[in-house]
């Protein structure tokens, strides 16, 4: 079936973000897509709004149905109904957890480079960020043990956050190193966030392993945290969830989701959710294959294109994690910041500086090509011109 993703979308006037920008440039940056969201998401909304009626919601057993349906098909891991609790998205819910699980002044163990808002998800509530920088060797990222568990020793770190699949990277976890997670974290008392927003954007035939799914005790330590805003491209729609299979956990985390106001619903998160995960399956799987030539398409051109640029290779996420060492050391240029901002004056393509991610990130720029092929080539263009010049 023909879903029209090599149509490229006229985003203005809708006041999107990653469209904010200003003439002739091109955003490849924020993680959403250029894609229209799945046929049956649109159906789904548009019968709601013709009900013509916009009041309180609840998030019904249906919603929980969905979920769980959707993970023990998708994943192979089953949860109970009431282990799901509703969150508007998943950076408000891990902010919650952070109040919820630790104490001001406490650590928290990230592995960088990652994700942008674990770290303020961290200071912005009063706790301090403790690094295990990942492994990058060979073009690959792993985890350094002994130093994971040096921080997870550390008698005021009480909690992980752990991406998985990881952004920026791309990087998929085995079972083998979630279970090693789960063991090093129990040892120490570390309670373990595992973001998997990205878990149903994968290369096609290649499985996403749930940290909860691995062994029983991954399972009791874990909130997992999950949505269908970056596989079905509906972030706007502020539709998230927890998944805590302890109940005494569970419990805790659902009074502070409530107290934080960000337990309830919008009008629209709950019927495009359970369309997405009961009717969205074919359209996902079309995308995920088209995503993944594009990412193939961009790490052949950079190679070829951008001397002394390479992708990182990785069967995850529609994001492209592009190691500019060789070049920046060339010419001079010590951050990853400096270099996004040549690129969009020289280009006017927009993506994301390594920096952010942490300190690690330095020498990298993160690509979204989440978009049609017309587009994709013209950003890859861009670069090219203006890393050529």
């Amino acid at each position: 079936m023909d879903f029209g993703f090599e149509r490229d979308l006229d985003l203005s006037g809708i006041y999107s973000l990653k469209w904010h920008i200003g003439p002739d440039e091109l955003p490849m940056w924020v993680a959403d897509m250029d894609i229209e969201t799945a046929p049956c998401i649109k159906e789904a909304l548009k019968k709601r709004v013709e009900r013509g009626t916009f009041g309180y919601t609840i998030v019904p057993t249906e919603f929980n149905d969905a979920v769980c349906d959707w993970w023990k098909t998708r994943h192979g891991v089953s949860f109970d109904r009431d282990s799901i609790l509703f969150s508007t998205s998943i950076v408000p819910a891990i902010n919650s957890i952070v109040r919820t699980l630790t104490n001001v002044g406490e650590y928290i163990v990230v592995t960088p480079p990652v994700y942008n808002m674990f770290f303020n998800s961290i200071t912005d509530n009063g706790r301090k960020v403790l690094e295990s920088p990942l492994i990058y060797s060979d073009g690959k990222y792993s985890i350094d043990w002994k130093d994971f568990e040096k921080k997870l020793s550390n008698p005021l770190a009480t909690l992980f956050i752990l991406c998985n699949p990881h952004n920026p990277t791309g990087n998929i976890w085995s079972k083998e190193d979630l279970a090693h997670i789960g063991e090093l974290c129990a040892k120490h008392g570390v309670a373990v966030i595992s973001d998997e927003i990205h878990c149903d954007i994968t290369r096609p035939g290649i499985n996403h392993t749930p940290f909860a799914s691995v062994n029983e005790t991954n399972r009791r330590i874990s909130i997992t945290c999950g949505s269908p805003s970056k596989a079905f491209n509906t972030a706007g729609l502020h539709s998230a969830y927890c998944i805590v299979e302890d109940p005494f956990l569970r419990a805790r985390i659902a009074n502070r989701l409530s107290l934080d106001g960000v337990g309830q619903p919008n009008d629209f998160s709950i019927d495009a959710t359970i369309a997405a995960y009961t009717q969205g399956a074919e359209w996902l799987d079309a995308i995920r294959a088209y995503l993944f030539e594009n990412k193939d398409i961009a790490a052949d051109f950079i190679a070829s294109h951008c001397p002394g640029m390479k992708a990182v290779d990785s069967d995850s996420t529609y994001l492209v994690w592009i190691d500019c060492t060789a070049y920046m050391k060339k010419h001079g240029i010590d951050s990853s910041n400096t270099l996004q901002q040549l690129i969009r004056k020289r280009s006017g393509l927009v993506l994301s500086a390594g920096d952010i991610y942490g300190e690690s990130g330095r020498y990298f720029l993160r690509l979204n090509i989440a978009c049609g092929r017309g587009r994709l080539d013209d950003g890859l263009k861009r670069l090219e011109k203006a890393v050529t010049e």
